[in-house]
């Protein structure tokens, strides 16, 4: 069973940073993509960012491309979400999920396993 635990989420001015980290149990972690994701109140889950098994290639949705980075440190079995220059339209709860495959995509059904999410607050 794998488990991911999320951590860093809190509240923000506009135009701060946030570091979020995920924490994920069971073995071979580098065999699988990693994700973030987020939901708003009232809205579906939308795909953020996401990263090979090797951390080799990442992607991004167009609305975090530039500010958003993500990584991974396979030694810990974690992966990071660093958000930077964060908006309003940057609130909701953040979620880290574990791929189906080494190599990631941005639909919510091709990830397997999921966190408890955190909440990033991003005030005006």
């Amino acid at each position: 069973q794998v488990q991911l635990v999320e951590s860093g989420g809190g509240l923000v001015q506009a135009g701060g940073s946030l570091r979020l980290s995920c924490l994920a149990s069971g073995r071979i972690f580098s065999l699988w993509a990693m994700g973030w994701f987020r939901q708003a109140p009232g809205k579906e889950r939308e795909f953020v960012a996401a990263i090979t098994g090797n951390g080799g290639s990442t992607y991004y949705a167009d609305s975090v491309k530039g500010r958003f980075t993500i990584s991974r440190d396979n030694a810990k079995n974690t992966v990071y979400l660093q958000m930077n220059s964060l908006k309003p339209e940057d609130t909701a709860v953040y979620y880290c999920a574990r791929g189906r495959m080494f190599y990631p995509t941005m639909g919510v059904r091709d990830y397997d396993y999921w966190g408890q999410g955190t909440q990033v607050t991003v005030s005006s």
